[in-house]
């Protein structure tokens, strides 16, 4: 079901979505509403339910089918949905949450073929060893979470396309500045985000874990490497290099990063990183905004708007 990228500002809605997230609130006037994100393969929109009933606030929640119908504004540049009717899809109904969930254009099993080609090319035995480990320790989760909640890959399995992705523009850059350190830019990107195992809740209607809320996947991937390195009883250099690079790949401090790039690896795996984000929230902007129009405001993106021409192909 791919409803949610077709929708416009002026557009009537009778469709069924997966709910992805439900907050409660109040009006000046003291009523009431709801903010009900809705969810299919293409996506998610905002929606208000201004006329919420207790019974609506305890039954539409996070992972349930809904049908809706409502209509599509334009709310400070961004489309929100005005509910209008909602209620829970029934059993007879026989609708699952995998057909309204998203994923990665591979399977599972195609990005870890993918992956485990670069595997082999980290040639330093103890980055080669604790990556394997790390990967086989959370293989599951790693293959099948997504990156995010809602900026970038923010869909089943998109964490292992987003390293997938990020190692092939990595092989790139290495073969053009043979200057970088392949086993240590490799190993990284495989193990940067693997603390949102831990950080998220998995891939439908995925939240923040308490662990995740209070420490976040950056720390938690650089301890797991610490772990990791004590269990293998690995003592040399390569693992501070190597947490480092887990540290500092958000590049900047207001960014979210314990600490600055202070290794040429460590500032081109944040330039990479950045980049294969932004891609990703072009992608999903762009797949909803007709040649012509500018799209909704990218948060990810300084809350810009970003024009999709008419002329190029």
């Amino acid at each position: 079901m791919r409803n949610v990228e077709k929708l416009n500002p002026g557009d009537s809605v009778d469709h069924y979505f997966l709910i992805h997230k439900a907050t409660q609130g109040v009006t000046a006037q003291g009523k009431d509403y709801m903010t009900i994100y809705l969810q299919d393969k293409s996506g998610d929109i905002e929606a208000k339910l201004w006329t919420a009933t207790k019974e609506d606030m305890r039954v539409l929640e996070p992972e349930k089918i809904v049908h809706v119908i409502g209509d599509v504004i334009n709310y400070r540049g961004r489309k929100q949905m005005k509910i209008n009717k909602i209620k829970l899809a029934s059993e007879e109904e026989d609708l699952k949450i995998h057909d309204f969930v998203d994923g990665a254009p591979l399977t599972p099993d195609e990005i870890k073929e993918e992956i485990s080609h670069y595997m082999l090319e980290i040639e330093n035995a103890n980055l080669q060893r604790i990556t394997r480990h790390l990967l086989r320790k959370y293989q599951s989760e790693f293959f099948t979470f997504p990156a995010a909640s809602s900026h970038h890959h923010n869909f089943s399995s998109g964490l292992s396309y987003h390293v997938l992705t990020m190692l092939r523009v990595a092989k790139s850059i290495c073969d053009i500045y043979p200057l970088l350190n392949r086993s240590l830019l490799y190993s990284s990107i495989i193990l940067h985000d693997l603390g949102k195992v831990k950080e998220l809740s998995g891939p439908v209607a995925t939240t923040y874990t308490v662990e995740g809320n209070l420490l976040g996947h950056i720390s938690i991937a650089s301890d797991e490497v610490a772990d990791a390195a004590r269990e293998l009883d690995i003592n040399g250099e390569e693992v501070l290099l190597l947490r480092h690079m887990i540290l500092a790949h958000h590049g900047k401090m207001e960014f979210g990063s314990p600490k600055l790039p202070h290794m040429k690896e460590a500032e081109i795996l944040f330039f990479i990183d950045n980049i294969d984000a932004k891609m990703n929230m072009f992608e999903k902007a762009y797949k909803k905004t007709p040649k012509g129009q500018f799209t909704e405001r990218i948060f990810g993106l300084e809350g810009r708007q970003f024009y999709n021409p008419t002329s190029l192909d």
